[in-house]
């Protein structure tokens, strides 16, 4: 089974260009320096699935002209990853279908917070209409998709990254235990964040997502959740080993 994967956004939690900052990378002209917040598109033949719904959901969905969507997939509850979904609106009008959200019992009560008018016993007209499913360690399936879990922490925080057939997302990490690291062998493509080169507390930096994929040794390696600190995107580029790149927002793969 082949995978296209299309990443919808490639950006830290305050995007690029950062409001009010005049570096050189904010005040680029190229299109690769332009970063949305992080979110990745998986389709197969029969199935498209979004992993997280940020702030920018709504015009990456036009950006990329997305008429249908089968389910959200949420890696965690920060905002900059569950803002935009009240976006589902247009699919439950035009696909008529309550969107089906797969997350952590973490990650739903905090979309029950963040979004509690869509939970609310009086409904108001129009709201989202989304169907939960709590996911934990094991595999789940959407439409072809088997989706396995993984489990990364993001500083203190447990959060999920997704492996589908030889493909894995994560984002949001600094610390991948060795019990999940052996999950990630044999990949084709692996993403993984980079935020910037200086030290992170809860984000890899630039040499240790090297030093990962180094280890970890998939045929390809992509890097998103960019901040403006990493630098531009063809000056970062020439740094990269061979099998490694720099994702940027649009940029879509066939595995």
């Amino acid at each position: 089974m082949s995978l296209k994967i299309t990443f919808l956004g490639t950006g830290t939690s305050q995007g690029v260009p950062v409001i009010a900052c005049d570096c050189e990378v904010c005040t680029s002209t190229n299109a690769k320096d332009k970063r949305l917040r992080t979110s990745v598109l998986v389709e197969t033949s029969t199935t498209r699935i979004v992993i997280d719904t940020g702030p920018d959901f709504r015009q990456q969905l036009l950006r990329e002209k997305i008429k249908r969507l089968d389910a959200v997939v949420f890696t965690h509850e920060h905002k900059d990853h569950i803002a935009g979904l009240d976006e589902v609106r247009a699919f439950n009008y035009f696909c008529k279908i309550k969107m089906p959200v797969y997350a952590t019992e973490r990650v739903e009560k905090a979309i029950r917070s963040e979004f509690a008018y869509i939970f609310a016993e009086e409904k108001y007209p129009g709201i989202p209409e989304i169907e939960l499913n709590t996911i934990a360690d094991e595999t789940f399936t959407i439409g072809d998709m088997l989706i396995e879990p993984l489990n990364v922490l993001h500083y203190k925080l447990p959060i999920k990254g997704f492996k589908i057939e030889h493909f894995a997302y994560i984002t949001d990490a600094n610390f991948i235990s060795n019990e999940e690291k052996n999950k990630l062998k044999n990949l084709d493509v692996l993403v993984l964040n980079t935020l910037r080169r200086e030290p992170h507390i809860s984000h890899f930096t630039l040499n240790q997502a090297i030093e990962l994929v180094q280890e970890l040794k998939p045929k390809k390696a992509y890097f998103t959740h960019i901040a403006h600190q990493l630098g531009l995107h063809d000056e970062v580029s020439k740094e990269l080993p061979p099998n490694i790149e720099l994702a940027f927002d649009g940029l879509q793969l066939i595995i």
